[in-house]
């Protein structure tokens, strides 16, 4: 009989306007009888290991030695004294891995500006969706309003826009993050929104989402389908407004075994290209592995909107979409994209036409999640129940008034475990907590990933990795080189 590891650290909980009390949540599903940590070096062997550090100093420390060693070979020479400065930020970076790492980033890249160009204005601007407070919230959370000297502004989609003439038309970004005279992009490279941009120009995304006006984010999400939506940001970017102000761009490279380094370039086309061979090497055999699993009982425990929880680098929304690649671009259509989630509720099914949500996704439990992102979709579709607390969370969100009238509630988190695992027939389980480097699971369920992991590893490594490059221009060699290069540098 073999050693179960100790369940994995999840995500604190956070105190944010999205969120209920830290005090109101009971339990965390990593408390479970039962539950077990499942890391990615346990599944795939040699998978590339991530950096070292476990407290917020450290990974401050490490990331801030990372980030200086990556600007080396950055041309900061268009900056002037006298010159502004935006440094443009996504919200989604603030939350990856407790946002330390990407916060450090920040602050490196000002510092750095301020010593090698003698610049001083420098603002920062940190772009967000839907919920319009979350990076107010970050700003204080990390005293980036006292670093920047006041010049820390959090932008929404609603604020007033800077019309930009592309190929498309005149799209509009926000004035705010362009009303300096340079910008460099700080971003990360995580699988979010995989159903969209489908690792094929994910870099460029923040130009049509973080840094743009409510009508241009409406075309990304609403005009254009998958594989087409990330065609505006790369417009946007091309744009001679933008090509302008442009100096770098600035990664946060972050895999399923944690946060794996920086890098940063001058050319975001030549970035972006590379970013695709790391994030196929990095997320492609976990991917196809998560695709094999049969059933689950899939546990939401982390202070974020439902698709967007992760552990282990991969999100909810990842594997609400498995049983399709993703990856594999001859695929037309993954099972939630925006025309999903406007489709299915109240009409008739269109499974013909669009794919289901994983069928293997025999039950979701929701511990903790955010309000402010509209969630209804997913009880709709799914057997769903709320715990405690989180049923009110549901309730008193105004994007979300439907949702508990299609989801049970439990009163807490052990009896609405029990009632699904008998009405799912199955005690496969598997959490969505922030777990950094893998992720909790029942027992049943690690003995299961451990039985699919070798097949997944082989199918990427002979058939899927060749045909990912092959559609996105890639040789085998090139890839190979990258990743050796990454591999080289001392963590």
């Amino acid at each position: 009989m073999r050693e179960y590891r100790a369940p994995l650290a999840p995500t604190p909980a956070r105190v944010s306007t999205y969120n209920m009390p830290p005090e109101k949540l009971a339990m965390r599903a990593a408390e479970l009888p039962g539950m077990t940590g499942m890391v990615i070096s346990d599944l795939f062997t040699g998978s590339d290991t991530s950096m070292r550090g476990k407290t917020a100093e450290e990974i401050r420390a490490n990331t801030k030695g990372l980030t200086l060693k990556a600007l080396e070979n950055i041309d900061f020479s268009k900056i002037q004294p006298g010159d502004s400065v935006n440094l443009l930020t996504s919200h989604h970076g603030y939350s990856i891995y407790g946002g330390e790492a990407y916060v450090e980033i920040i602050r490196t890249v000002k510092d750095e500006i301020e010593r090698r160009c003698g610049a001083v204005d420098i603002r920062l601007r940190a772009g967000v969706g839907l919920r319009f407070a979350e990076t107010q919230e970050y700003i204080k959370k990390f005293g980036l309003g006292e670093y920047f000297k006041g010049k820390a502004l959090a932008t929404a989609p609603v604020d007033p826009g800077v019309p930009i003439e592309t190929e498309l038309g005149t799209l509009y970004g926000i004035k705010a993050a362009y009303d300096a005279k340079w910008i460099i992009h700080i971003h990360n490279n995580d699988v979010r929104e995989l159903h969209y941009h489908r690792q094929l120009g994910r870099l460029f995304k923040p130009f049509a989402m973080s840094y743009a006006t409510i009508e241009t984010r409406s075309s990304y999400h609403q005009s254009m389908g998958p594989r087409a939506a990330n065609l505006i940001a790369r417009c946007i970017f091309e744009s001679d407004y933008i090509q302008g102000k442009y100096v770098c761009g600035v990664m946060l490279q972050v895999g399923p075994a944690g946060m794996m380094g920086i890098d940063a370039d001058n050319d975001l086309v030549r970035q972006d290209r590379r970013f695709s061979v790391y994030n196929l090497t990095w997320y492609g055999k976990l991917l196809t592995l998560l695709s094999k699993i049969d059933k689950a009982i899939l546990i939401i425990d982390y202070p974020g909107p439902l698709p967007y929880t992760t552990a282990g680098g991969i999100l909810f929304g990842n594997f609400l979409n498995a049983t399709i690649d993703e990856l594999d671009l001859d695929v037309p259509t993954p099972p939630f994209t925006r025309y999903t989630d406007m489709l299915y509720p109240g009409r008739e099914p269109i499974y013909s036409r669009l794919p289901p949500p994983n069928p293997a996704i025999r039950g979701l439990l929701v511990n903790y999640s955010s309000n402010g992102y509209p969630g209804t979709f997913f009880a709709q579709q799914l057997p769903v129940v709320a715990v405690g607390e989180q049923a009110n969370v549901f309730r008193h969100c105004p994007q979300n008034k439907l949702f508990m009238d299609y989801a049970l509630e439990a009163a807490d988190l052990p009896a609405a475990l029990d009632f699904l695992q008998k009405a799912a027939d199955t005690r496969q389980v598997l959490v969505f907590d922030g777990a950094v480097g893998g992720f909790n699971v029942s027992r049943e369920m690690a003995d299961k990933m451990l039985e699919l992991a070798p097949g997944a590893s082989k199918e990427v490594d002979e058939t899927l990795m060749p045909l990912w490059l092959k559609q996105r221009g890639i040789s085998e060699t090139e890839a190979k080189e990258w990743m050796a290069d990454i591999r080289a540098l001392d963590r």
